[in-house]
């Protein structure tokens, strides 16, 4: 009886013992979710580009808002505004000295014939001191002092006075969309030239055109404004056609002539200055500050040339006509090792990255650019497709660089023309928006 009694009493405690175990809080771990978020897999469009369609995924500090520069086949995070981040300096480690050793019951051997001396006391500081961090290499200046931008649109109140660093792309030159609120290169704007001709249309469609080098081609061309374009270039064997860039403009307005053009550099160094102007077969000579100024003698031609900066920049105004964003640019070395140009030391094909925004073109421009613009106009590029390519080099050839003979030359040298559209300030759906854009289904 009273064996079964404490076996009772025994079966008890275990059963209490057990309930008091499931009661217990136990920690749980950490949500895997939350700590590693998904990254987003992008590609690059690009077909020239050795990571074309590449799967890359976007950095830890945008893990799911980025893009790829198909140049560099780097992931890049999206610019979007961000309040600047205290920077945090972590308290120096706690060095806690080690015991004073004890005396070794072998002296070692003195060095020299001398006796050696009793044993001095322990050292103040008897440990070395705390090294310090390593120092990283700083960046190239361009990265260390990008250019700003702001939204200067009072329209978008929300965007509106914003300062932006210009994309890495473009740390040099670029402007705020305020529509998007975000940084934008020039070269990826409606009326930009860059690049291996890389057009963006009036319509924010991209397409290149490639031409042949050391000839003469139409971009423009309307009753009163003629634009050529000289090319330059190499031969690609490997793909039968000419690796091309924009090395001078002709332009004719009423009866003046307008030269742009980036000289022959072997070694570049942007601090030098190869940019070439002339007017009416003048040298334009401007002073090399950022905001130097040039304005021809006769009012009533309206034409003035600024320097945007110091050095291989400058902004052409023709009132009531034209504004172009002219930057002489080189080939890096890295540039032709990703797209396989091989340029050699001998020549960087110094050539002109272009922005062109238009005031005023009739109905019946046309060009390979000056075409996007012309209302009846229809785009021969297919969306989507990764490198829209852009024929009709006989159509657009001219024979030299202020010649106005291509087949399709509209230029006559006068004043006034028929049907002339004045491009006014518009917002398109896509976020393209600006004077001299036109919005197209």
């Amino acid at each position: 009886m009273k064996c079964t009694m404490v076996v009772t009493i025994l079966l008890i405690v275990a059963i209490s013992l057990l309930a008091e175990a499931d009661d217990h809080d136990y920690p749980k771990g950490p949500k895997d979710d939350k700590l590693y978020p998904k990254t987003k897999k992008v590609k690059c469009k690009d077909k020239y580009s050795p990571c074309y369609k590449e799967d890359l995924y976007c950095p830890e500090s945008c893990p799911k808002s980025c893009w790829v520069d198909c140049n560099s086949c780097q992931p890049i995070c999206d610019a979007v505004y961000t309040p600047p981040s205290p920077v945090y300096t972590p308290p120096p480690p706690v060095y806690t000295p080690p015991p004073p050793p004890s005396t070794p019951t072998t002296p070692y051997p003195p060095p020299s014939p001398t006796p050696s001396p009793p044993s001095p006391s322990p050292p103040t500081t008897p440990y070395p001191p705390h090294s310090p961090p390593a120092v990283t290499p700083s960046p190239p200046a361009s990265a260390v002092n990008p250019k700003h931008a702001r939204c200067k649109n009072k329209n978008y109140p929300d965007c509106y006075f914003r300062q932006f660093t210009c994309p890495e792309g473009c740390a040099d030159s670029c402007q705020v969309d305020c529509v998007t609120c975000r940084p934008v290169c020039d070269c990826n704007k409606p009326g930009a030239v860059c690049q291996d001709p890389r057009f963006v249309g009036a319509d924010g469609l991209t397409f290149y055109f490639h031409g042949i080098k050391d000839q003469d081609f139409c971009l423009v061309s309307d009753p009163n404004l003629h634009i050529n374009a000289h090319f330059i270039g190499k031969r690609n064997a490997n793909m039968g056609r000419d690796f091309t860039w924009v090395q001078s403009l002709g332009i004719l307005f009423n009866t003046h002539k307008l030269y742009i053009g980036a000289r022959k550099t072997a070694t570049w160094n942007d601090a030098l200055d190869r940019l070439t102007l002339s007017f009416d077969g003048q040298p334009i000579e401007l002073h090399e500050s950022e905001g130097a100024t040039w304005e021809s003698s006769n009012d009533n031609d309206g034409l003035r040339v600024t320097r945007s900066k110091a050095t291989n920049a400058v902004e052409i105004v023709l009132k009531n006509k034209f504004k172009i964003k002219a930057v002489v640019v080189p080939i890096t070395e890295k540039d032709s090792m990703i797209h396989k140009y091989g340029i050699t030391q001998e020549d960087c094909f110094a050539h002109l990255d272009l922005s062109f925004k238009f005031y005023s073109l009739s109905g019946e421009v046309n060009g390979v650019l000056g075409q996007t613009y012309a209302s009846n106009y229809v785009s021969r590029v297919k969306v989507g497709n990764g490198m829209s390519v852009l024929g009709g080099e006989r159509e657009f050839h001219s024979s030299s660089l202020f010649a106005t003979d291509c087949a399709v030359a509209r230029f006559n040298g006068n004043e006034g023309s028929s049907e002339e559209i004045d491009f006014a300030d518009l917002n398109c759906a896509s976020g393209i928006s600006g004077r001299g854009v036109v919005c197209k289904r």
